[in-house]
């Protein structure tokens, strides 16, 4: 669904929950840059991401699956 920043019933996590099968990206705290497909998240916004791929200086690392610990998390974002 989509949510606007008027709409006093959706939550954050919400949000996030109708992302759940699409294409994320997440910049963590060292700037690093990953995308994937969000599996699931909890309320510490650890996120398991499946086709999971970071770009960053060196190039594409390609991971697969991956579990981000929410504290690393600086922002989440629809690809």
């Amino acid at each position: 669904g989509c949510y606007s920043m008027s709409d006093g019933n959706a939550r954050p996590l919400d949000v996030l929950g109708d992302a759940r099968g699409t294409n994320v990206m997440i910049e963590l705290k060292d700037e690093t840059v990953v995308s994937g497909t969000l599996r699931a998240f909890d309320s510490h916004l650890n996120m398991w991401l499946d086709n999971a791929s970071k770009t960053g200086e060196e190039g594409r690392e390609d991971f697969g699956k991956i579990l981000i610990r929410g504290d690393n998390v600086v922002h989440v974002s629809p690809e």
